[in-house]
């Protein structure tokens, strides 16, 4: 590690580049493929994040295939820079394309793919304090597998130190049976990658420019081997994406059972990492999160349900149900097959029962709406009982309308409520009824067809 005259550790300038201008031919799909999703977040947000604790100086993303949809989906990335590779001619040749945008940087390079997502952080970490520590040219990361065949083997010494990387086909039968492997992750001293970049030769089976030929050209090269080889797993088709989904879903799940939340049958339950769970959560089979989910202690969730973007308290219960952007409180039931829609706002000690739909409206404590009801765009106080079949009429053709109901109201089953309406506290509205005016404080309402029965209908 570099020192000044006094004995004090410099602190080195770190640039990270992501290689993310291939097509990804194989996956099939109109989609790039660092844009493909995993476990609700895409390929290369992962690996952008993977390294966000060493707080680098620069970010920069080399873009290709479909460069302006990847720029599109991450300009929401502060401080994060692009770089076009036109045409894409290997990884080499997506380095050089550094060269301008890095003139002036004096400092490491930390080199990631951006399909490769499932780098620890603590794993980068180590490969950049080794290659600070060791003074390499260059470090690169190595991981150890059980069927090498079609990777570049990597010969190096006991202390690390890199002797040669040979590709799979110019092995002999000797090194093949050598298993550790080049991962395609390095970081150089950039001032000593950029005297060699602009040697790289295209002359291989692909006609590329490939990175990997830097690393004999270098005079000091070091390998860190991964603890976890499926970290450095990479996604080039649709069976790689769904083994990565495989390994990431068991990591999340593993860190919360440690965290005290329990997983009646964790192989299937899914969940994003911007899940937070309290304690004592219990996830029952088939359940599932997605997005920005809050969840308190003791809460019972499933089976058979869907939570995404959504915030419930303590000691909820989701049954057979889907919530999604919703607030729920403390105490509440929800279920079995209820839908909560964005904006609903759940009170303390509600009931939302089966077959039940609530978007956009509050709750105060206490409501119960326990059969076959719509609410939305609506305001309900505290303790109203919402009979069967109850609905809101919000929708006028054109706009959108809001209900108000009081505290205590109850209405009967089947009744329909046409906003705009504003019904006071303590009403009665009777079974069957069509509510088109304001009920005051204390009312029954009643709104009715008169019944008719006429006798020998069918002689």
């Amino acid at each position: 590690m570099p020192v000044d005259s006094l004995g004090f550790v410099l602190q080195t300038m770190l640039a990270v580049a992501v290689l993310a201008a291939g097509k990804g031919t194989r996956m099939k799909s109109a989609l790039p493929k660092v844009l493909q999703p995993l476990a609700g977040a895409t390929l290369v947000e992962r690996v952008l994040a993977s390294a966000r604790t060493l707080a680098p100086e620069r970010r920069i993303l080399i873009v290709g295939h479909q460069a302006e949809r990847v720029e599109a989906q991450l300009n929401h990335l502060d401080g994060l820079e692009f770089v076009l590779q036109q045409p894409q001619n290997g990884t080499g040749h997506a380095v050089q394309q550094l060269i301008a945008p890095l003139q002036s940087f004096t400092g490491e390079l930390l080199v990631l793919n951006g399909d490769v997502p499932l780098l620890r952080a603590e794993t980068i970490e180590q490969l950049v304090e080794t290659h600070r520590n060791s003074g390499a040219d260059v470090t690169l990361l190595t991981a150890r597998l059980n069927d090498p065949t079609g990777y570049g083997r990597v010969f190096a010494d006991d202390d690390g130190r890199v002797s040669a990387i040979v590709e799979h086909r110019d092995c002999t039968e000797e090194q093949r049976r050598n298993t550790l492997t080049n991962a395609g992750i390095y970081c150089f001293n950039w001032s000593k990658l950029l005297a060699v970049l602009p040697k790289l030769s295209t002359d291989n089976d692909q006609g590329e420019l490939y990175l990997t030929d830097t690393v004999s050209m270098l005079e000091r090269a070091m390998h860190v081997e991964v603890a976890d080889a499926d970290e450095v797993n990479g996604i080039n088709n649709r069976r790689q994406l769904a083994q990565c989904e495989t390994l990431l879903q068991q990591r999340l799940r593993d860190h919360w059972m440690d965290q005290g939340v329990t997983f009646v049958d964790p192989a299937s339950c899914t969940l994003s990492e911007s899940c937070r769970f309290g304690r004592d959560v219990v996830i029952e089979p088939q359940t599932h999160l997605r997005g920005v989910c809050s969840i308190g202690d003791n809460c019972r969730l499933g089976p058979g349900s869907l939570l995404e973007d959504s915030e419930l308290a303590e000691n909820v219960t989701v049954l057979h149900s889907v919530v999604r952007g919703a607030k729920v409180a403390r105490d509440v039931a929800v279920g079995p097959f209820a839908n909560l829609r964005p904006a609903a706002d759940i009170g303390e000690g509600c009931r939302i029962g089966n077959f039940v739909e609530v978007k956009k409206s509050t709750l105060a404590a206490g409501t119960k709406v326990n059969h076959l009801s719509y609410i939305g765009d609506a305001e309900l106080g505290t303790d109203v009982n919402v009979g069967a079949g109850t609905i809101t009429a919000n929708y006028d053709g054109v706009n959108k309308h809001r209900t108000v109901i009081g505290d205590r109201s109850k209405t009967g089953a089947n009744s329909v409520l046409v906003a705009p309406v504003t019904i006071g506290a303590d009403v009665t509205i009777g079974a069957g009824s069509t509510i088109t005016k304001d009920v005051p404080n204390g009312s029954l309402a009643l709104g009715r067809a008169k019944q008719w029965v006429k006798e020998g209908w069918n002689s």
